[in-house]
């Protein structure tokens, strides 16, 4: 089997270069765009950064866990791993949703991030429900939280 010749292998390598280098620069300039880096802190507002989250956001503000709790308090697990992996898988499906506009419209937590939430609940309210679990079926099991607490993250729900 022949090689390539010095000018094809030139030019590929090039070619490659330039491809590479071009999603790079659009990959960066579109993470500056989106205020990639506020994804990776604590701060409310990064949810509102693409417009999706608005609603939820303005919710929040007039919930009564504004004073004590973030989105990342309810919404990603403690633990330091977890949260950003959870941050990173949420912030591809945000941004899949918001790009491609195939969001489900009013937006609606997913079961996986269902119960991180249900998790964060009970862990910051333990004294509170350890004594509230219920006979499901034939295993014993807690009761949903937002079950009766819709309106407790995000405000008065319509």
């Amino acid at each position: 089997m022949k090689l390539p010749s010095r000018r094809t292998r030139v030019f590929l390598l090039l070619a490659l270069a330039s491809t590479a280098g071009l999603f790079a620069g659009l990959g960066s300039y579109t993470f500056y765009f989106a205020e990639g880096l506020s994804y990776f802190s604590n701060d409310p507002r990064a949810c509102v950064n693409c417009h999706i989250m608005r609603e939820q956001f303005d919710g929040w503000l007039k919930s009564p866990h504004h004073a004590v709790a973030t989105c990342n308090d309810c919404h990603t697990p403690h633990d330091l791993l977890g949260k950003y992996i959870t941050k990173a898988e949420n912030g591809y499906w945000h941004s899949k949703g918001f790009t491609l506009q195939d969001f489900h419209e009013p937006i609606m937590i997913r079961p996986k991030n269902s119960t991180v939430l249900q998790r964060n609940c009970v862990s910051c309210h333990q004294q509170i429900v350890s004594g509230i679990n219920t006979h499901v079926g034939s295993r014993r099991e807690m009761l949903d939280c937002v079950h009766c607490h819709r309106d407790v993250g995000h405000g008065p729900v319509n």
